[in-house]
């Protein structure tokens, strides 16, 4: 049973989270926030975190450039579900990779716990993330050595669709990869819901989304 839950903003959806998962009150949650370390910019790994302690799960936090191999494995393995904020995509599947938390990821996935990715977190899943090189920069994951995503899904999530400061970039992603890759663009107001071989997007609408 996969259970997946795509956004580009969590603190924007997380009502229909809730509607998702069910009851998720007292539960745990790994909380990997290595895609934001090397952004300047990173309010929405705060904003995310205090969208999930207000559902009352418990926020268990797992910087995964830092963790040891046992820490990693424990976290991702005990807790009941895994959240990826936003960020650098290309740094946080570097990490993934170089760490081996891809494999476990993709394995806690496999046996129906629930996945939560937040924009990076949503790309990553990808079978590839060269796409996203237009919103991402990949000099700051040097020792990336393949665009390889994780490969969970078998579409390619696009996150902030119609929104600022993104929306010129995922045109752009859009008339480049569209008639390549099965894209699915997504605003802020929007997540993408996976369960087994059913997907679905819910939310606003683009035109509300803006």
């Amino acid at each position: 049973m996969k259970k997946l839950f795509l956004s580009s903003s969590f603190k924007d959806v997380a009502e229909l989270f809730l509607e998702f998962a069910k009851d998720v009150e007292g539960k745990t949650v790994t909380f990997i926030p290595t895609a934001s370390v090397v952004e300047k910019v990173k309010f929405f790994v705060n904003s995310g975190k205090k969208a999930l302690l207000k559902m009352g799960l418990i926020v268990d936090e797992l910087e995964i450039s830092m963790a040891s191999n046992d820490e990693i494995k424990q976290k991702l393995e005990q807790n009941e579900f895994i959240y990826i904020t936003g960020g650098n995509t290309f740094y946080l599947l570097q990490e993934l990779r170089k760490s081996g938390a891809d494999k476990i990821i993709e394995e806690q996935i496999s046996s129906g716990k629930i996945y939560i990715g937040e924009s990076a977190g949503s790309i990553v899943t990808a079978p590839d993330i060269e796409f996203a090189k237009a919103m991402d920069s990949i000099k700051k994951a040097p020792e990336l050595t393949s665009l390889d995503g994780l490969g969970i899904v078998d579409f390619y999530p696009v996150p902030h669709h119609t929104n600022a400061p993104f929306k010129k970039v995922v045109e752009k992603i859009i008339t480049d990869y569209g008639s390549i890759l099965q894209l699915r663009p997504i605003n802020n107001k929007q997540a993408i819901l996976i369960e087994n071989n059913e997907v679905k997007i819910v939310g606003k609408t683009m035109k509300e989304g803006n």
